[in-house]
Protein backbone atom coordinates (compact mmCIF):
# COMPACT_ATOMS: atom_id res chain seq x y z
CA UNK A 1 0.00 0.00 0.00
CA UNK A 2 1.22 3.57 -0.97
CA UNK A 3 -0.38 6.83 0.27
CA UNK A 4 0.34 7.93 -3.37
CA UNK A 5 -3.05 8.46 -4.64
CA UNK A 6 -2.19 9.05 -8.27
CA UNK A 7 0.06 5.99 -8.37
CA UNK A 8 -2.86 3.67 -8.78
CA UNK A 9 -3.91 5.69 -12.00
CA UNK A 10 -2.57 4.22 -14.99
CA UNK A 11 -4.05 5.21 -17.69
CA UNK A 12 -2.93 6.02 -21.57
CA UNK A 13 -5.79 7.03 -23.51
CA UNK A 14 -6.73 6.67 -27.20
CA UNK A 15 -6.85 9.62 -29.79
CA UNK A 16 -9.29 12.42 -28.44
CA UNK A 17 -10.30 10.30 -25.67
CA UNK A 18 -10.57 11.11 -21.81
CA UNK A 19 -9.63 8.93 -19.19
CA UNK A 20 -10.98 9.59 -15.65
CA UNK A 21 -10.56 8.43 -12.58
CA UNK A 22 -11.28 9.35 -8.81
CA UNK A 23 -8.37 9.93 -6.55
CA UNK A 24 -10.06 11.13 -2.79
CA UNK A 25 -13.62 11.93 -2.01
CA UNK A 26 -14.55 12.92 1.20
CA UNK A 27 -17.63 14.81 2.99
CA UNK A 28 -15.33 18.28 1.38
CA UNK A 29 -12.98 17.79 -1.50
CA UNK A 30 -13.22 15.83 -4.72
CA UNK A 31 -10.01 15.10 -6.25
CA UNK A 32 -10.00 13.73 -9.76
CA UNK A 33 -7.69 12.55 -12.26
CA UNK A 34 -8.15 13.05 -16.12
CA UNK A 35 -5.92 11.99 -19.03
CA UNK A 36 -6.57 13.19 -22.14
CA UNK A 37 -5.13 11.52 -25.37
CA UNK A 38 -3.71 13.98 -27.99
CA UNK A 39 -6.81 15.78 -29.55
CA UNK A 40 -9.12 15.01 -26.35
CA UNK A 41 -11.07 18.13 -24.58
CA UNK A 42 -12.69 18.34 -21.13
CA UNK A 43 -15.59 20.53 -22.34
CA UNK A 44 -15.61 23.85 -20.81
CA UNK A 45 -18.47 23.90 -18.16
CA UNK A 46 -18.33 25.89 -14.00
CA UNK A 47 -19.22 24.86 -10.56
CA UNK A 48 -21.33 27.64 -8.91
CA UNK A 49 -20.70 26.42 -5.71
CA UNK A 50 -16.88 25.50 -5.64
CA UNK A 51 -13.75 26.40 -6.31
CA UNK A 52 -11.98 23.83 -8.73
CA UNK A 53 -7.98 23.55 -9.02
CA UNK A 54 -6.17 22.22 -12.29
CA UNK A 55 -2.75 20.85 -11.55
CA UNK A 56 -0.93 19.84 -15.09
CA UNK A 57 1.09 16.53 -13.94
CA UNK A 58 2.14 15.33 -17.05
CA UNK A 59 2.52 16.99 -20.59
CA UNK A 60 0.84 20.13 -21.63
CA UNK A 61 -2.80 21.05 -21.69
CA UNK A 62 -4.22 24.56 -23.37
CA UNK A 63 -6.47 25.47 -20.18
CA UNK A 64 -9.72 27.60 -21.14
CA UNK A 65 -11.41 30.45 -18.40
CA UNK A 66 -14.18 31.84 -19.47
CA UNK A 67 -12.78 33.81 -22.88
CA UNK A 68 -8.94 33.48 -21.86
CA UNK A 69 -6.41 30.13 -23.22
CA UNK A 70 -3.08 29.46 -21.59
CA UNK A 71 -1.41 26.51 -22.45
CA UNK A 72 -0.17 25.23 -19.10
CA UNK A 73 2.84 22.54 -18.86
CA UNK A 74 3.77 20.57 -16.29
CA UNK A 75 4.13 21.07 -13.36
CA UNK A 76 1.94 24.00 -13.32
CA UNK A 77 -1.63 24.69 -11.11
CA UNK A 78 -4.26 26.69 -12.46
CA UNK A 79 -7.29 27.75 -9.98
CA UNK A 80 -10.86 28.25 -11.18
CA UNK A 81 -13.36 30.61 -9.36
CA UNK A 82 -16.58 29.46 -8.39
CA UNK A 83 -18.48 30.06 -10.81
CA UNK A 84 -16.18 30.84 -13.47
CA UNK A 85 -16.24 28.47 -16.64
CA UNK A 86 -13.57 26.09 -17.67
CA UNK A 87 -12.13 23.35 -19.61
CA UNK A 88 -8.96 22.03 -21.20
CA UNK A 89 -7.79 20.76 -24.30
CA UNK A 90 -4.96 18.27 -25.54
CA UNK A 91 -3.27 19.91 -28.62
CA UNK A 92 0.19 18.18 -28.36
CA UNK A 93 0.70 14.56 -29.61
CA UNK A 94 1.61 13.09 -26.47
CA UNK A 95 -1.02 12.00 -23.45
CA UNK A 96 -1.07 14.66 -20.58
CA UNK A 97 -2.28 13.94 -16.92
CA UNK A 98 -4.59 16.65 -14.85
CA UNK A 99 -5.75 16.61 -11.31
CA UNK A 100 -8.60 18.42 -10.57
CA UNK A 101 -9.77 19.44 -7.14
CA UNK A 102 -13.28 20.59 -5.88
CA UNK A 103 -13.85 22.26 -2.57
CA UNK A 104 -16.02 22.38 -0.76
CA UNK A 105 -18.25 19.48 -2.46
CA UNK A 106 -21.56 21.03 -4.68
CA UNK A 107 -24.25 20.93 -1.99
CA UNK A 108 -21.54 20.47 0.97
Amino acid sequence: MTLDRLSEFDAEPAEGKVIDGELAVTDDVLVKAFALGPGATIDPHEHGGATNVFHVIRGEVTVQQDDTEETIAAPGVVLNERGQAHGAHNHTDEVAVLTASLCPLPGQ
